[in-house]
C-alpha cells in the first residue's frame, strides 16, 4: 500500500521559514515525481513545487519562486519543501502527491494542474501570522 505522510505544519510568523516533509512508502521512490500543492480556505488548489526524483529536476510555482526549495532525500524516501520569507497568503493546507515518472512525459509543463498525480496525502495545515 502506498502512503504519503506529511510533517512539519503548524503556525509560523510572517517573514519566517516553513519546512515540510513528505515521507513516501510502498513505492519505488526514484520512479516518481513528488509535488507539493496547497489549498487556502475558499480558494482552488494550486501547485507549489515539484521534483522528479530520479534526475532531480525541480519546478516551482510563480507564487513561491525564489522563496522555495524542494529537495529529495533518497535514503529516507522523503521530499522536503522549504519556503522562506513567509507571507500571510502562504496560509493553506499543504498536500503532497506522487506521479509515476513514466506516466508523466509532460510533467514540466502540467505538474501544477495535478497532472499524473495518482497518490495524495491528507495534508498538513500551515498558518502564517502577521
Amino acid at each position: 500500500e502506498v502512503q504519503l505522510v506529511e510533517s512539519g505544519g503548524g503556525q509560523v510568523q510572517a517573514g519566517g521559514t516553513l519546512r515540510l516533509s513528505c515521507a513516501a512508502s510502498g513505492l519505488t521512490f526514484d520512479e516518481y515525481a513528488i509535488a507539493w500543492f496547497r489549498q487556502a480556505p475558499g480558494k482552488e488548489r494550486e501547485g507549489v513545487a515539484c521534483i522528479r526524483v530520479r534526475d532531480g529536476s525541480e519546478y516551482y510555482a510563480d507564487s513561491v519562486n525564489g522563496r522555495a526549495t524542494i529537495s529529495s532525500d533518497n535514503a529516507k524516501n522523503t521530499v522536503n519543501l522549504q519556503i522562506n520569507n513567509l507571507r500571510p497568503e502562504d496560509t493553506a493546507l499543504y498536500i503532497c502527491a506522487a506521479a509515476p515518472s513514466h506516466l508523466a512525459p509532460r510533467l514540466s509543463t502540467l505538474w501544477e494542474t495535478g497532472y499524473a498525480m495518482i497518490y495524495w496525502a491528507k495534508g498538513t495545515l500551515v498558518t502564517v501570522s502577521s
